[in-house]
C-alpha cells in the first residue's frame, strides 16, 4: 500500500473542527498505525480464542476503509464517516473487526449531516456508537474492546460536561483515558492475565486513536507506533481455556434486505450451537461473525431473511496450530487437493475452500458442504453444481495471518490450466509480501495436488526453507502422475463439459473412459475400459503399467461416494506396488467430483525421493 504523505497538521489552532480532508487523513493515520502493528496484536490474541488473528483481521477491515477513503479529495466530516462505517460493514473480519465496524458505522450513522466536528457533536456520536457497538454483541464481556470504546465515549462526555469545547484536547484526555482502560483488561479476564497480556482487540482500537491522535498533534503518518502495551511477556499465543474455543470455524457473512429484523435474526442464530455471536450494520446490511461447528447451518438459517454473500469461514484450530508453530514456512493449499485424513491436522498445512453453487444455493467446499453432502445435494438437485475460484481476498486474509506467525508462505495450487484459482493466489501474494511467499503450480488436480500439498507441509516441518521446498516440490510435479475413471459421464452432459451424444454411446457399449493428466496440467482421456465387475483390478494393473516399477511410492486414491470400488482398488495397488509403498484412500471433494460424478474413482502416485536414483 502507498504509505499517507506526512502532512502540516491542521489542528495546531485551538478549537480545531475538522472537516472531510483533515479528517480523512486523521483516519487514514490511525489505519496506518494499525496495519503496523498488526503482527505485534496478533502475538498477544488470546481472547475469545487463541487464534492469533486479530491483528489480521482488524488490518483487512481498515484496510477497506483505506482503499475506499483514499481516492476521496473532498466533501464533509459526516460523509466521509458514514462512507468509512459502510466499508467497514463489508470488510469487516473476525470478532474485534466486527465491534469496530459497528462503532464507526454507528458513528457515521449519528453524524452523516454533519458538515465538521465539534466536541459535543462528535462526544453525543461516540457515546451512541458505543450503545450500538455493545448491542451488537451477544455476551458482551467486559476487558475487551468494548470496554475501551467505553471509555473513549465516557471521556468526551465528561470533556463536554465540564463545558470544554476543545475537541484536540478532548481527544487526546480520551486516548489517556482508553489507555488506562487498556491497562485494565487483564484484572477484568482471567485468561488475559494468565497470559500476561492486554485485549488484543482492544489494543488494536488503542492503536487506533493513537494514529490518529499523532496525526493530529504532529501531522505525522501514523506509522511509527508506541511499544506494545503488556503485564508480561509478549510471545506466540498458548491454548485457550475459554469456552469459545470449542467451536472450530470462525464464521461470517453479509445479510442484506430491505428491512432485518435483527432481534428475529439473532433469535434463528440463537438455536445453533454457538459462540461468540456479533450482528453489525444496519437494517439493510448486517454483518454476521460467529463460531460454530457447522458453517452451512449458520447460512441456512439466514437465507430466510434475505441474501447471504461474503461467506467465509475460517479454521481456528488450524489457526492455534499455526499460532503456537515454530516451523519457518506455513503451507496453503486450496480444497481442489484431496487430502489424507491426518495431514490437515497435524501439518502445517492451510486450506483456502474453492467456492461452488447448486443455483442460488452457495457453499464453502469442504467447510459449509462435506464430500458426503455434496452428493446429497448432486443427487436431489435440479441444477448441476458450478465450482469457481476462490476470491484472491479469502488467499490474503490467510497469507497476511500466516506472515504474522512464520517467515514465508508457499501455496501449491490447482493446475493453472484448469481454473483461475492459481492466479488468484497469485493476485493475493503480489498484495501482500510477494517476497515471502511462493507459488508452485502442481499442474495437476485432486489426489495428486493433495500428496504435493503434503509432501510440502513435511518439508516444512522438518525446517526447511521456501526455496528449498519449492525446489524439492518443483522436482516431484513431473513425477506424480494421476489417473481417473468415469463411470457415470450424466453430471459431465449436464453441466455442459462433454457432448450430449457420448453419454448413450458410452452406456450403450460398456465403456468407461479413463483419464490422466498431460504435461500441460490438463485433464486428456487416455483409454476406454469395459464396464465389467473387476474393473478395480483391471484399473489397479493398468496404472502400475504407466510407472516406474523399482520405486516405492505413496499413493492416493479418492472416491467420488464410491468407498467400496475404492477400498478395492486401494488392495490391488498394495499387492501390485513394491513393497514400503504407501495406499490411501479419501473421499473425493467436491472440484473433482463435480465433473466427474458420482462412481468416480482417482488414484495419484507419488515416488518415495528415497527410492528416486539420481540422474
Amino acid at each position: 500500500m502507498a504509505s499517507i504523505s506526512v502532512q502540516t497538521p491542521l489542528s495546531v489552532a485551538r478549537g480545531w473542527r475538522p472537516g472531510g480532508i483533515a479528517l480523512k487523513r486523521s483516519l487514514l493515520a490511525g489505519i496506518r498505525r494499525v496495519l503496523t502493528q498488526r503482527d505485534a496484536i496478533n502475538r498477544i490474541n488470546v481472547f475469545p480464542v487463541a487464534d492469533g488473528d486479530t491483528g489480521s483481521n482488524l488490518a483487512f477491515t481498515l484496510s477497506a476503509i483505506e482503499q475506499a477513503l483514499r481516492p476521496l479529495r473532498g466533501g464533509s466530516a459526516g460523509a466521509l464517516l458514514r462512507r468509512a462505517g459502510d466499508e467497514a460493514i463489508d470488510g469487516a473480519r473476525g470478532n474485534s473487526g466486527a465491534i469496530l465496524a459497528q462503532f464507526l458505522q454507528a458513528l457515521g450513522e449519528h453524524l452523516s449531516a454533519v458538515r465538521k466536528l465539534d466536541t459535543p457533536t462528535f462526544a453525543a456520536a461516540a457515546m451512541f456508537a458505543s450503545v450500538q457497538a455493545r448491542r451488537a454483541v451477544s455476551e458482551p464481556r467486559e476487558g475487551t474492546m468494548l470496554s475501551v470504546i467505553g471509555a473513549f465515549a465516557s471521556s468526551l462526555s465528561i470533556h463536554v460536561n465540564n463545558g470544554a469545547d476543545d475537541l484536540r484536547r478532548a481527544f487526546a484526555q480520551a486516548l489517556a483515558m482508553s489507555r488506562a482502560a487498556l491497562a485494565r483488561t487483564p484484572d477484568q479476564l482471567a485468561v488475559l492475565r494468565r497470559a500476561g497480556v492486554v485485549d488484543a482487540g482492544a489494543q488494536g482500537f488503542v492503536d487506533f486513536l493513537e494514529g490518529i491522535s499523532d496525526y493530529i498533534e504532529h501531522g505525522r503518518d501514523g506509522s511509527g507506533g508506541a511499544e506494545l502495551t503488556a503485564v508480561g511477556e509478549v510471545g506466540v499465543v498458548g491454548e485457550s481455556q475459554d469456552p469459545d474455543a470449542t467451536h472450530r470455524y470462525c464464521t461470517e457473512c453479509v445479510l442484506c434486505a430491505d428491512a432485518i429484523d435483527r432481534d428475529a435474526v439473532h433469535a434463528a442464530l440463537g438455536g445453533l450451537d454457538h459462540s461468540s455471536l456479533v450482528l453489525a450494520g444496519t437494517r439493510q446490511k448486517l454483518r454476521v461473525h460467529v463460531h460454530v461447528d457447522e458453517p452451512q447451518r449458520v447460512y441456512d438459517a439466514l437465507e430466510r431473511f434475505g441474501r447471504v454473500g461474503a461467506r467465509k469461514a475460517d479454521d481456528m484450530r488450524a489457526q492455534q496450530r499455526s499460532a503456537r508453530a515454530r516451523t519457518r514456512v506455513a503451507i496453503v493449499t486450496d480444497s481442489a487437493a484431496d487430502l489424507g485424513a491426518e495431514a490437515l491436522e497435524n501439518l502445517p498445512l492451510h486450506l483456502v475452500p474453492v467456492r461452488l453453487n447448486f443455483g442460488a444455493r452457495d457453499f464453502l467446499d469442504k467447510v459449509s458442504l462435506s464430500p458426503t453432502e455434496f452428493f446429497h445435494e448432486l443427487r436431489t438437485s435440479a441444477i448441476p453444481p458450478r465450482t469457481s475460484q476462490p476470491p484472491p481476498g479469502d488467499f490474503r486474509r490467510l497469507f497476511e495471518f500466516l506472515l504474522s506467525h512464520h517467515e514465508e508462505v508457499v501455496y501449491v495450487g490447482l493446475s493453472r490450466a484448469v481454473s483461475g484459482t492459481l492466479q488468484a493466489g497469485e493476485g493475493a501474494a503480489g498484495r501482500c509480501d510477494a517476497q515471502r511467499i511462493r507459488v508452485v503450480d502442481t499442474r495437476t488436480a485432486s489426489c495428486g495436488q493433495g500428496l504435493l500439498a503434503t509432501r510440502a507441509a513435511e518439508l516444512a516441518a522438518q525446517g526447511m526453507d521456501a526455496a528449498s521446498i519449492c525446489a524439492r516440490i518443483e522436482a516431484l510435479v513431473p513425477r506424480t502422475p494421476l489417473f481417473a475413471y468415469v463411470r457415470d459421464l450424466s453430471h459431465a452432459v449436464r453441466g455442459g463439459r462433454i457432448p450430449a451424444w457420448g453419454l448413450p454411446i458410452t452406456r450403450w457399449l460398456g465403456l468407461i473412459p479413463v483419464a490422466t493428466v498431460g504435461k500441460n496440467g490438463k485433464l486428456r482421456f487416455a483409454r476406454i475400459m469395459r464396464l465389467r465387475e473387476d474393473l478395480p483390478e483391471r484399473f489397479a494393473r493398468w496404472v502400475v503399467s504407466q510407472v516406474e516399477a523399482t520405486l516405492r511410492w505413496r499413493v492416493l486414491v479418492g472416491h467420488c461416494d464410491n468407498r467400496d470400488e475404492g477400498e478395492r482398488l486401494c488392495t490391488a495397488l498394495h499387492a501390485l506396488l513394491p513393497a514400503g509403498s504407501q495406499v490411501e484412500l479419501v473421499d473425493a471433494g467436491a472440484a473433482i467430483s463435480a465433473h466427474a460424478g458420482p462412481g468416480a474413482v482417482v488414484v495419484a502416485l507419488m515416488p518415495h525421493e528415497a527410492s528416486i536414483v539420481p540422474g
